[in-house]
C-alpha cells in the first residue's frame, strides 16, 4: 500500500509538470504572455481547413504533433482518475484543449483552431488506449502504473532539459 502511495504521489507530480509544459508549449509557445499585444487574433472554426494547408498540401506534422502532445494526458488521466467513465475522461481532454485555444486567442499567440481541439482530444483518447494496452501487457494495473512512472520520469527530465536549452538559446 505504501508503495502505491509513492507511485500515486510521483504520478501527480509528473502530471503537474506535464500540464505546465503543455500550457507553456501550446499556449505561450515559449514566449512571454502579453508580448504580442496588438497582434491580430485568428480563429478557425472549420475543421481541417486552410490552417493545415501549406503549399497546397496538408501539413500532417502539425496534426501528428497535436495528437502526440496530448497522448500523455490520456495516460495520466486514466491512471489518476481510474474510476471515471471514459466519457468523463474524454471531456477532460476536450476542456483542456479548449482552454489552450481560448488562452491562445486571449494572449494573441498563434491561431485558435477547432482542428487543434479535435486532434488534441484524439491524442488523449490514444493515450487512454495506450495505457489500456500497457495494462494488458503487464497483466497488472499497478505494474503498468509503475512502468509508466519510470518512463514518464525519464521523459520529464529530458523535456525539462530540452525546454531549458530552448529558453537559453532564445
Amino acid at each position: 500500500m505504501k508503495e502505491m502511495n509513492k507511485a500515486n504521489k510521483l504520478t501527480n507530480i509528473l502530471f503537474i509538470i506535464y500540464i505546465i509544459a503543455v500550457f507553456e508549449i501550446i499556449v505561450f509557445k515559449l514566449e512571454m504572455p502579453f508580448s504580442n499585444i496588438g497582434y491580430l487574433r485568428n480563429i478557425n472554426l472549420i475543421p481541417f481547413n486552410e490552417s493545415l494547408i501549406i503549399n497546397g498540401k496538408i501539413d500532417y506534422s502539425e496534426i501528428i504533433m497535436n495528437m502526440v502532445i496530448f497522448m500523455p494526458l490520456g495516460i495520466y488521466i486514466d491512471i489518476i482518475f481510474s474510476g471515471w467513465s471514459t466519457t468523463k475522461k474524454i471531456s477532460i481532454f476536450l476542456i483542456i484543449s479548449l482552454m489552450c485555444e481560448v488562452l491562445q486567442f486571449i494572449f494573441a499567440l498563434g491561431a485558435s483552431d477547432i482542428t487543434d481541439i479535435i486532434n488534441n482530444t484524439l491524442g488523449g483518447i490514444i493515450g487512454l488506449l495506450i495505457f489500456k494496452l500497457i495494462v494488458i501487457i503487464f497483466n497488472n494495473r499497478d505494474k503498468a502504473h509503475k512502468f509508466v512512472n519510470i518512463i514518464a520520469a525519464i521523459a520529464t527530465v529530458l523535456m525539462i532539459l530540452l525546454l531549458a536549452i530552448i529558453i537559453i538559446i532564445n
